[in-house]
């Protein structure tokens, strides 16, 4: 249990450390988004240019990963907008969100820091893997679907050119295209970016930890703990089963990256979940998912990192 601890409690550790800033007065909350900018714009892309930019194209592009890690998301996903669709008679918006929620992890910001102690270096890998699930198909598929809620939703081409604008600019995006044509050319950066790159990286750990703490300091989950509730049984429970169960189905993934792909898969939805479902009226209540479901991954994480050993016992 205490090898345990040594892995979580540094991590939220520091979350609560950028809720304390806030809470006492120390940062206010455009200091804590500019923090998150750097993490969003620097930090992480610097993050996945050096891990990708160092390995071979074969190892990066790991069909196996992708296949298993987004048919657990999407069988995640289909979960959520079900239960919300047809359990609470949402609309497509509202039961888009649900699924979105279900199934989108905070790779970055919390699954990495806790892949990292866990695996190692290589814990950038299947990040940079995850992310192009979460960018390139959960993403696009739950905004498609919340488009046509709309009554006045604009036709597909709206849609497909506003997901095409939003992915062109994401810089974590950018940053793993970067990061693939560098290994695809076999160019190495020369020194003198090399190491302002690496500085950059180690810094998006910590950063990205703080802001989380600092975000949910003004998030309030109160009135909506039900459905919240609802959010994160699937998303800390239902998402890792989906994941381990596709895992065990596709052969030739390395047992690393298996505990990698479930540990992120284990961690809770991205900070920018709530802005997301602002633009449909649904930002308070996944903003009290994102709150209920982050507190409680610290004892989901904790007792998967303790059965980890018996799941991948035969590797």
């Amino acid at each position: 249990m205490f090898d345990i601890l040594t892995i979580t409690a540094p991590i939220f550790l520091l979350i609560g450390l950028g809720y304390l800033s806030v809470r006492g007065g120390l940062l206010g909350s455009e200091q804590i988004r500019g923090i998150g900018s750097f993490v969003i714009h620097f930090a992480l892309p610097a993050l996945l240019i050096h891990s990708l930019a160092t390995r071979p194209v074969e190892e990066i592009l790991n069909a196996g990963y992708l296949l298993a890690y987004g048919l657990a998301s999407l069988a995640a996903f289909a979960a959520g907008f079900a239960l919300a669709r047809w359990g609470r008679r949402e609309g497509l918006a509202g039961a888009a969100m649900s699924g979105l929620g279900m199934s989108a992890s905070n790779s970055g910001f919390i699954g990495y820091p806790v892949v990292v102690m866990v695996v190692g270096p290589l814990a950038a890998l299947p990040m940079a893997l995850c992310m192009l699930v979460e960018s390139l198909l959960m993403v696009p598929l739950a905004l498609t679907l919340a488009e046509a809620g709309r009554p006045n939703g604009g036709g597909a081409r709206r849609v497909a050119l506003e997901i095409a604008r939003r992915l062109a600019r994401n810089p974590v995006l950018i940053g793993i295209l970067v990061g693939l044509g560098l290994s695809l050319l076999e160019l190495r950066l020369p020194p003198m970016l090399l190491r302002p790159v690496e500085m950059l990286a180690q810094a998006s750990a910590p950063a990205a930890l703080f802001v989380i703490g600092g975000t949910l300091c003004g998030l309030r989950p109160a009135g909506m703990l039900a459905d919240a509730g609802q959010m994160a049984l699937g998303k800390l429970v239902l998402h890792p089963l989906a994941v381990y169960v596709a895992f065990a189905l596709v052969p030739g993934v390395a047992p690393e990256l298996k505990i990698a792909a479930l540990l992120f898969a284990s961690a809770p939805m991205f900070t920018v979940y709530p802005l997301l479902a602002q633009q449909y009226g649904l930002g308070e209540r996944c903003a009290a998912a994102l709150v209920v479901t982050t507190l409680l991954s610290f004892f989901s994480m904790s007792l998967l990192l303790g059965v980890l050993p018996q799941l991948f016992v035969s590797g």
